[in-house]
Parts: C-alpha cells; sequence; structure tokens
C-alpha cells in the first residue's frame, strides 16, 4: 500500500480531518449531480418544445437517466466496496460532466428554433388581410405529410440528449452507495446520521440551485445572442417559446469536473472517528494489520471478490425489512418522481405560468424548507439515540400525517381563460373538445384556415382563439408583440357588443383568481414538503440499520436499483403519456404531424397529475405497516433475550438496538 493511502491515526488534510474532507467533498459532489438532476428535470418542457415532441417521449428520455444508472449500480455497489472508493467517485463525477456535454450537443447542431406562426414575417406591418387571403399565410406544415420530413435537419437529434442523459446516469451511480458506506464505515455511530443530514441538505441545495439557474435560463430565449428580441413576436408565457435550456446545462458540466477532483487525492481507506487517538505501539500493530490486510487484497482476483455475491444478495431478499422497505421506496418514488417531473407543466397549464416563474417557484417555495427538514430529522435522530423502531414510526406517523394534507390540493384550483372551439363554443358556449372539425364555426368557415397551427390570439371578448384566421379577423395593424387583429367576426358572433371586435397576441389571463389560488396550492405544497421530509431521515435509516455492515454498500445498492427499475425508469414515461391523452390542441411538425401539444383539457389533466400519485402513495402504507408489526416485534424478542441476558451482554445488547 502507498504511504498516501496508510490510515494514520490523526491524519489530517488542511487542518480538517480526511473524513470530515471526504464529507464535504461528497457533498459537492452531492450538489452537483442533484443540481443537474434538478435542472433537467425543470427543462424538459422546454427540450419538448424545441424538438416538438410529445410528451410520452419526454417521459422516455427522463427516464434514460435511470436507464444509465441501472447498467452499472449493482456491480459498483458490490464491487465498488471492495476497490478505492474515492478514486471511483472522481471519475463518476467526470463521466458525469461528459454526459452533460453531449447533452447540450444538439443545440449547437439544430439550427435556429422555428416559432409555428400563421402570420408571415415579411408581412408583419401596416394593415393586413388575414381571414380571406390565404396567400397571407406561411408555407408552414400543410394537411399532406411532406416527402422531405424524414430529410429534416434536427429532427432526431433528441437522440443526443437521451444518450447524453444515460452517459450521466453512469457516471452518478457510485456516488451515492460507495460515498454513504465510506462514511459509514469510518464514522462514529452517533455521529453517522449527523453526517447523512448534512448530505441530505446537500442534497437539497443542489436542487435549489439547478432550479434557481433552470428559471434564469427558462426566461432568455433558446437562440440567445443571434435573435434580436424585437423579432420574437412571443412571450415567456406563450406555449411555444423555448427557453436558453442548454445554457444551464453547460455550467452543471463544469460543476460536475470541480467536484471530482477533491476524490483522486483522499486515500481508500481511514482509521475509524474515536479511535486516532491510540497509544503508539496499538497504532503501528493497527497499521501492521491494516498493511496486511490490503496486501492480501490485492492479491485476491475477481473471482474471489465475486464469490460471495449471490450469498450476500439471498441475504438481502430473505431480510423482510429491508424487501419490504424497497417496495415502499418503489411505491412513493413512482409518485413523486412522475409529479416532479411533469410539475413546471401542471403550474403553466393549470396557473398560466411562464416556464421561469413555474420553475422558480418550484425552487422557493419548496426545497428550503425541505433542507430545514432534512436537517432537523437527521439532528433529532442524533440527540435521541433512536432505535430502529423508533425510527420507523416517526417516519410512518409524519408520512401519513402529510398525506392527509396533500388532498387539499384538490381545491386549489382555476378556470383558465376559455379557448374557443376547444374549451367553449364559439357562442361562449361550456364543451370541451378533442376534434380538430369543432375549430370552425359559421364565422370562420369561409376563411379557409389551416386547423393545425397554434397562433393563439386574446378577443377583447376574453375568450381566446387558435390562430387570428380562426377568430375571423379581417385586418391587422402595429408589428411585432404590439400587432391588434381588427374586425375579427368570431369575436362579435360570441355575442361581445362592442363596435370594435379585435384581438391581440397570446392566450388571455387567467385573472386574480388563478393567482389567488396558485398561492394557495404553494403554501400547501410548503407545508407538506416541510412534513414529509422530517420523515426521510428517520425513514432512512430504518434502511441503513436493516442492513448487517458488510451488506450496507451492497444492500444501498440494490434500493437503488430497484428504484430505478420499477419507479425511475417507467414512472415519467407512464405519466407523459396519460398526460398525452389530455392534450387538445397539438403543435405541428414541417412534415404535418403531431409535435408537442399546446394544449391540455386542464380538469382531467389535473385529476391524473395528482390522483395517480394518491393512490400509489396510500398503496405503500400497508408494506409501511407491515414494517412496523415486523420491527415492533423484533424489539420485544430482542427485549425479552436482554432481561435474560448478563450485565454485560445487557450493555452491548442495548448499543446494538440504539
Amino acid at each position: 500500500m502507498k504511504d498516501a493511502e496508510k490510515p494514520r491515526a490523526g491524519d489530517k488534510f488542511c487542518c480538517l480531518s480526511k473524513l470530515k474532507v471526504f464529507l464535504l467533498a461528497l457533498s459537492l459532489a452531492y450538489v452537483g449531480k442533484t443540481m443537474s438532476g434538478a435542472y433537467m428535470n425543470s427543462m424538459y418542457t422546454q427540450i419538448e418544445k424545441q424538438f416538438n415532441i410529445p410528451a410520452s417521449l419526454v417521459g422516455i428520455i427522463n427516464g434514460s437517466f435511470e436507464i444509465g444508472n441501472l447498467l452499472l449500480i449493482a456491480f459498483v455497489s458490490y464491487f465498488g466496496a471492495k476497490l478505492h472508493r474515492p478514486r471511483i467517485i472522481a471519475l463518476g463525477c467526470t463521466i458525469m460532466s461528459l454526459g452533460c456535454l453531449l447533452i447540450s450537443l444538439p443545440h449547437f447542431l439544430f439550427g435556429r428554433y422555428h416559432i409555428e406562426s400563421s402570420i408571415s414575417s415579411q408581412d408583419n406591418f401596416s394593415v393586413m388581410p388575414l381571414c380571406f387571403v390565404n396567400q397571407t399565410l406561411l408555407s408552414l406544415p400543410t394537411e399532406e405529410p411532406s416527402t422531405e420530413c424524414e430529410k429534416e435537419p434536427g429532427s432526431l437529434l433528441w437522440i443526443f440528449v437521451m444518450v447524453g442523459n444515460i452517459v450521466r446516469g453512469m457516471g452518478e451511480t457510485p456516488i451515492m452507495p460507495l460515498g454513504i458506506s465510506y462514511l459509514e464505515d469510518f464514522a462514529k455511530a452517533e455521529n453517522s446520521p449527523f453526517y447523512l443530514g448534512c448530505l441530505h441538505t446537500a442534497t437539497v441545495a443542489g436542487p435549489f440551485l439547478g432550479l434557481l439557474l433552470a428559471s434564469f435560463c427558462a426566461q432568455l430565449f433558446v437562440d440567445l445572442g443571434s435573435v434580436d428580441a424585437e423579432d420574437i413576436t412571443i412571450t415567456p408565457t406563450d406555449a411555444r417559446w423555448v427557453g436558453a435550456w442548454w445554457l444551464g446545462i453547460l455550467i452543471c458540466a463544469s460543476l460536475n469536473l470541480l467536484a471530482g477532483i477533491p476524490f483522486w487525492f483522499l486515500p481508500k481507506s481511514l482509521v475509524k472517528e474515536g479511535e486516532t487517538k491510540e497509544p503508539e505501539e496499538t497504532s503501528k500493530n493497527s497499521l501492521v494489520t491494516l498493511q496486511e490486510n490490503d496486501t492480501n487484497e490485492a492479491k485476491q482476483t475477481m473471482y474471489e471478490i465475486a464469490k460471495d455475491f449471490i450469498p450476500f444478495l439471498n441475504a438481502l431478499f430473505r431480510n423482510p425489512v429491508y424487501m419490504l422497505f424497497i417496495c415502499i421506496t418503489v411505491l412513493q418514488f413512482n409518485a413523486f418522481n412522475g409529479m416532479i417531473s411533469f410539475m413546471p407543466k401542471y403550474l403553466e397549464q393549470q396557473f398560466g405560468k411562464s416556464a421561469s416563474d413555474a420553475i422558480f417557484l418550484m425552487g422557493v417555495y419548496n426545497l428550503p424548507v425541505i433542507c430545514v427538514g432534512y436537517f432537523f430529522g437527521g439532528l433529532l435522530m442524533k440527540k435521541l439515540k433512536m432505535n430502529i423502531y423508533q425510527a420507523a414510526n416517526i417516519a410512518f406517523w409524519t408520512s401519513l400525517l402529510e398525506y392527509l394534507l396533500y388532498f387539499a390540493a384538490y381545491w386549489t384550483v382555476c378556470d383558465t381563460s376559455p379557448v374557443a372551439g376547444l374549451t367553449v363554443s364559439y357562442k361562449g358556449i361550456e364543451q370541451v373538445s378533442y376534434e380538430e372539425i369543432t375549430l370552425l364555426a359559421g364565422c370562420n368557415r369561409d376563411c379557409d384556415c389551416p386547423l393545425k397551427i397554434w397562433d393563439p390570439v386574446c378577443g377583447n371578448n376574453g375568450i381566446t382563439y387558435v390562430s387570428p384566421c380562426l377568430a375571423g379577423c379581417k385586418a391587422s395593424r402595429g408589428t411585432g408583440k404590439s400587432m391588434v387583429f381588427e374586425n375579427c367576426t368570431c369575436v362579435a358572433a360570441s355575442g361581445f357588443s362592442s363596435q370594435n371586435v379585435s384581438a391581440v397576441l397570446g392566450q388571455c389571463d387567467g385573472g386574480e383568481h388563478c393567482d389567488k389560488m396558485l398561492h394557495y396550492f404553494l403554501i400547501l405544497s410548503l407545508v407538506c414538503s416541510f412534513i414529509y421530509s422530517l420523515a426521510a431521515m428517520p425513514g432512512y435509516m430504518v434502511l441503513i440499520r436493516s442492513l448487517k455492515p458488510e451488506e450496507k454498500s451492497f444492500g444501498v445498492g440494490i434500493h437503488g436499483l430497484a428504484s430505478r427499475v420499477f419507479a425511475g425508469i417507467p414512472s415519467p414515461i407512464y405519466f407523459g403519456a396519460l398526460i398525452d391523452t389530455t392534450c387538445l390542441k397539438w403543435g405541428t411538425v414541417t412534415c404535418g404531424g403531431e409535435g408537442a401539444c399546446r394544449m391540455y383539457d386542464i380538469v382531467t389533466y389535473r385529476w391524473l397529475y395528482l390522483g395517480l400519485p394518491a393512490v400509489l402513495r396510500g398503496v405503500s402504507y400497508i408494506p409501511s405497516a407491515l414494517v412496523l408489526l415486523i420491527l415492533k416485534k423484533k424489539l420485544k424478542s430482542e427485549k425479552q433475550v436482554l432481561l435474560n441476558a448478563p450485565v454485560e451482554m445487557q450493555n452491548k445488547v442495548e448499543e446494538a438496538l440504539k
């Protein structure tokens, strides 16, 4: 073993013990990986619109990260614990950085983003006829598919994002299982919950920074620096707006690369906390023993390392608390992963917010309180020195309280502005239609309007129309965002009594009621996030303490593997597919097919978005109750053994129970 890797008593680095240096470096790595993850999750709606793809395909891209993680998690968790853990973590950070760079690559290959519109840029001036003059329409998608469709540049560039996400997932694999097992091996038992609480705090700080970065980037137009602001006729609240999603992922790549550097210089093993002030003779004996063990480990073949794989796996499968905990995690991860992945879209559609505002509000209202909850959850475990049964009790009842409060979200709703032909008739009567034919009415039937284009205008009657042509507008004045459409026959047909029947660019505002309901929703989300985060640390300690010391690294890895296979990969895919079923108006691609959804049936969307997680979480409380029963029975049995044991044995059992 090299001198740099000898675990010397009292070994320091810049006035800090090397375990503390490892904790700081691991915290930075957690910030980097969670910042990248939160940034990507909040930017999937931008990627959806950039490449004009449905939510189900976005779900596959989202799940591809978990596929990358899945490819390596079992092997890294088992073999990594027997190798140089800090250096494997360093390699993982470098691979994550490479994955982020690959994700951003399509932007530089895609070319300029073309905004779907029914108005030609060269006709964007003075008074322009709209309803009766077809030549003013852009040569955009027609009803007939184009033979050039498959050759369109950039039509498949989303594959780079998916592959980059897979690579990013592979890089993240060793950070959690190897980092936690390294801390558990060399930290005092009473310090371990506090250290893990610090990591959970870093796990929240990363997403907070990621969401702030995403909010900033989402308000910048995707072609930053190459398009004149005056040429952009849409606002960030428009369903066609695409933010500069590629910019933030480059920043994440840099952070992940920097986070991996300290791990290259940390040793393979350390002296356990509390054993650093050993007598000199004992220290030397310990070092000799460790050197001998290291020499023996170096002589081990991969076969000798791997021969215990099946027995370890069998032992985990026979551990009822561990297996039930995996069931709980899978069910709850399915619920939360699907919700978080599509939360920006929900806030945009339900409350009429821009992507930038939705992402910012998610971060400000949820993540700080989650951070506080994680910290106090870990501190509570440290101060009270809870046993596994007490931790499970706190996790169960706290989580159940949050679950019951969650149902109040069904009352935090608002009625979005009506859209003629989709949510109301042209006469203003409420009706929901998934058929394009309802976009036509007597007021626009002779206009020969394209039905697939989404270019919304807000009539001065408070109703949104899919395009100026479908609003029956005969003329326009002004330029850019200030353009006004006049003589709109469909606005007049709705019974609106005014001499000036006009419309302006963009959808109508939802009004003050939506802002009020949004604040109620966010406050409820804040309270629920805090309560649930208090339960997270005790719940995680149930997992850790249900495993033997030699099983921890492998057990945490298999737990992560199951979470990804049965939740991380499928949940965004089926959530996305279900959300697609609520689409009222699809965008178009150049060949005339369906692109990204522009508008949803918000009532059905709401029931799916809130109802499916409620069902999944409700089912998860069945295995949770079984865990409590098993631990209670086990604790009672151990106490009985304790009463019949000698005093020295009683002390050991009491320590084990803690």
